[in-house]
């Protein structure tokens, strides 16, 4: 398959150029040609108009799916229609991988196509949740009130995410810093003291003994140790997308010390955010339950959400699996059957989400503000050794002079 670089004016007169990928010229042709474009030029592509795509992580991020979401409410209430409004949206997205995917959009809509069946063609671009939610705003005549709707789900799922994230930045730059000054110590420092500990001769500590032996093996052999904790984090990764592996992960984030309650807290207000916005859609409970369950990063809670879905099916409400589960807070299921008993269990989903919020945001105070005694703990405990190793011998000489 070759690419091809092209210019066009599309149906709507506007000039566009790009690079398209087909087994031959004349297949890129019919193509281009097939949503009623008019072909400019079209030639093979080199290696300088071929775009670079580097992608760290997601396509698009909950943050910019909340700006979709949005402006297409915005626009489709100042009465511009569902085509105009992925144009313009397509013009003033600066993700390209985005834009790129939003005209397509546009232009399967503009055949004719469902604006929901468009969103399905796209799954790393558009969730599950996204496209059943246009779907039933289709349905329903409501688009308007889905797009609202998911717009502010988007923004507290980025609210959330980032604070998460904000828990993990301070660790990450201490250890950083932790490394750094053990590297240096070990390679540079240790180094010089071990020639002239080796000039005199005198019989060294243990500890001496123990972190010259571990400076002599960074500076020799440091690619052995690249080689076992490069081995270590692909055999991780790799058991991690095991059933087994899964499951195991999912309970240590659960469970593991300081950050088991905020994992907990925010995977509950994601799961009720998320359902609650479901179920105000007009989406049947099991459903919404079952693609609240997918997009559930927790294996744990992914298994906890079908094991609901297969209990609600067969008649029982939701707060029961809930609770059997044993891994929400008592309150969501709880509060999850006070909101079936009194018939707003949308509204009580929402008011748990928007409590959890909160929660996340003190459990990552608190898990901050615990981290920070801890780091400097190891810290010390890392580097102190170093120190002694260095210094215990050296008294040892002074003594001995005197």
């Amino acid at each position: 398959m070759a690419t091809y670089k092209y210019e066009i004016i599309d149906p709507t007169g506007k000039h566009k150029r790009g690079t398209i990928d087909a087994n031959d010229e004349m297949t890129a042709r019919q193509t281009l040609k097939t949503d009623g474009s008019t072909l400019v030029s079209i030639g093979m592509a080199g290696a300088l108009d071929k775009e670079i795509d580097i992608q760290i992580g997601a396509p698009v991020k909950p943050k910019e799916l909340a700006v979709f979401c949005n402006m297409f409410k915005s626009i489709l209430a100042a009465g511009v229609t569902i085509i105009e409004a992925l144009g313009m949206l397509a013009e003033q997205t600066e993700n390209k991988r985005f834009k790129a995917v939003i005209e397509e959009v546009h232009d399967d809509v503009q055949k004719g196509e469902t604006l929901s069946s468009a969103f399905g063609k796209h799954p790393k671009f558009f969730p599950e949740m996204m496209v059943q939610m246009a779907n039933a705003g289709e349905a329903s005549g409501s688009l308007e009130t889905s797009f609202a709707r998911l717009s502010t789900h988007f923004e507290k799922d980025a609210h959330l995410k980032a604070l998460v994230a904000k828990s993990m930045v301070y660790p990450i730059i201490l250890i950083c810093v932790i490394v750094g000054v053990v590297i240096l110590m070990m390679t540079v420092i240790v180094p010089q003291f071990t020639s002239t500990f080796d000039d005199i001769g005198a019989e060294l500590p243990g500890i001496t003994k123990a972190v010259m032996a571990v400076s002599d093996f960074i500076i020799h052999y440091w690619w052995i140790g690249l080689i076992i904790i490069a081995s270590v984090i692909i055999f991780l990764k790799a058991f991690k997308k095991t059933e087994r592996g899964a499951m195991l992960f999912g309970k240590l984030m659960l469970h593991a010390p300081l950050f088991g309650n905020l994992t907990v807290k925010s995977a509950a207000a994601r799961l009720t955010r998320t359902l609650s916005t479901l179920i105000s859609s007009g989406m049947a409970l099991v459903e919404a339950i079952h693609i609240t369950g997918k997009i559930m990063t927790n294996e744990v809670v992914r298994r906890a959400m079908f094991k609901a879905e297969e209990d609600v099916t067969q008649g029982f409400p939701l707060s029961v699996p809930l609770m059997e589960a044993e891994v929400f807070p008592i309150m969501v299921p709880q509060m999850v059957k006070i909101g079936e008993e009194t018939g707003s269990l949308e509204e009580m989903l929402s008011k748990i989400a928007d409590y959890y919020d909160e929660e996340v945001e003190i459990a990552t105070e608190a898990l901050v503000a615990a981290m920070e005694p801890l780091i400097i703990i190891v810290m010390a405990g890392t580097v102190v050794p170093i120190i002694l190793a260095v210094l215990m011998p050296m008294f040892s000489l002074y003594s001995a002079l005197g």
